[in-house]
């Protein structure tokens, strides 16, 4: 957990033209509407569980989980677990960008780690960790993984946290 940690620091290493430096796939770029806020002024948690999951399904597209194969396969992927820790408020006209990175694979699940920026600020507005297993689709069941996705998210798992040991030494 301390490695984690240390990349959601705000002196984050950044490049020659001063931006943050990172192996993550970016997963979601949008801005905060109006109507994406509440009574306080800010972007209400609704949205913020909405724009992760649509970089749920970049992530896993990554990994070749498209709509397409789990209608051919009959499968599916199900989030079982979700965590949200929001660390600034967002406000209307705010642009945003959202990195992930695979935490895990296991023989059923990816476990998946979103951070959500910035963009003006380049600080990180929310995280979320997310667990998801792939299913069966009919009889709503836990299915192993197929295992060129597996390879693939073990590779993109190895590479993102290699970088993210560079960034916090």
């Amino acid at each position: 957990m301390a490695t984690l940690i240390c990349y959601f620091r705000q002196d984050q290493k950044t490049d020659k033209n001063g931006e943050f430096m990172s192996e993550w796939n970016i997963t979601y770029r949008g801005i905060v509407y109006p109507w994406h806020c509440d009574h306080m002024g800010h972007m209400n948690v609704m949205w913020y569980s909405s724009k992760f999951d649509e970089a749920c399904w970049q992530l896993l597209a990554t990994l070749g989980l498209h709509p397409s194969t789990f209608a051919e396969h009959g499968t599916g992927m199900a989030a079982v677990e979700q965590h949200i820790q929001y660390k600034r408020e967002l406000h209307a006209g705010d642009a945003l960008t959202i990195q992930s990175a695979v935490l895990d694979v296991k023989d059923k699940s990816i476990h998946m780690l979103h951070k959500m920026m910035h963009d003006a600020s380049g600080q990180v507005a929310a995280t979320t960790v997310v667990i998801a297993v792939h299913i069966d689709a009919n009889v709503r069941k836990a299915i192993r993984l197929p295992d060129e996705v597996r390879e693939r998210a073990l590779k993109m798992n190895e590479r993102e946290m290699s970088a993210l040991q560079e960034i916090c030494e």
